[in-house]
């Protein structure tokens, strides 16, 4: 027998969020039974989306502890070329900032001026 039941088990707190939904959608006249139907289609789509959610998060997980393992077992390797594009890289906004107050403090004084 396995230890976990294979059963969907919805929480509560999903079952009254999708409640809620399908009640701020109901249309005049409409049965509770099609209210109950409605909330049950949307509970399955929440509990789809969590178990995609669930799916990406492992996924993630699992590039991140390789790329630590890769990044522990690189550290020891010559000196990473990625490292120096990526500093290079970090200037270039600083400069187009001074640039910008630059002519920025240009206008202004030629207004001023005038």
């Amino acid at each position: 027998m396995s230890r976990y039941s294979r059963k969907n088990s919805v929480t509560d707190k999903t079952k009254d969020e999708a409640m809620k939904i399908a009640r701020g959608t109901q249309r005049p006249g409409q049965s509770k039974e099609q209210t109950k139907l409605i909330a049950q289609g949307i509970q399955k789509g929440i509990d789809h989306y969590k178990k995609q959610q669930n799916a990406k998060a492992r996924e993630l997980d699992k590039k991140l502890k390789k790329a630590a393992a890769s990044r522990i077992s690189g550290a020891s390797s010559i000196d990473n070329p990625s490292e120096t594009v990526a500093a290079k890289c970090s200037r270039l906004p600083w400069v187009l900032l001074v640039v910008s107050w630059l002519g920025f403090a240009a206008i202004a004084l030629a207004v001023y001026l005038m």
